[in-house]
């Protein structure tokens, strides 16, 4: 759909039952870790394409087990392989939302710095001649001002 003027809500209701079905999800996967920096650099990455890969090297496994050593668990591997295809299913579908409300998120603060931009301009045209309005003024100024403080590209030497 293209992008028009969003004109919507969300109840504080609505809110928590969002967040009640996000937990949900994370409690549906009680098994999800978090890696540092060194263990994902650390770790074999497996992609779109490397599922083929261990697809193929299951049936290998399995077809094969007399070659492997008797440590080497052909269940675990099968197991592991399902939980990937799976997480990858899943972590399409979330990332196809996550960039649905990302960019949603985007246009709404646009929308709403546009507008607030405009009553920006009234509030400091107005302030000149309507009482009480510099300091409403001033205050929405406060926004600009650590902008204005800051050296620009070519003056900074960047």
């Amino acid at each position: 759909m293209a992008y028009q003027n969003i004109a919507a809500t969300l109840s504080p209701q609505d809110i928590q039952e969002i967040k009640a079905a996000l937990q949900t999800i994370q409690r549906k996967m009680p098994f999800l870790i978090t890696l540092s920096t060194e263990e994902r650099r650390k770790l074999v990455k497996m992609g779109d394409k490397s599922l083929a890969f261990v697809n193929n090297s299951i049936t290998a496994a399995q077809s094969n087990r007399e070659i492997l050593p008797a440590t080497f668990d052909v269940e675990e591997l099968v197991r592991d392989y399902q939980l990937a295809a799976a997480l990858t299913e899943l972590l399409t579908s979330m990332q196809q939302l996550t960039e649905q409300v990302d960019d949603t998120l985007m246009a709404v603060g646009s929308e709403a710095m546009t507008s607030s931009l405009t009553v920006y301009d009234y509030v400091k045209t107005a302030s000149k001649k309507t009482p009480g309005l510099k300091i409403v003024a001033e205050q929405l100024g406060e926004r600009f001002k650590a902008i204005k403080g800051r050296p620009t590209k070519a003056a900074s030497g960047s």
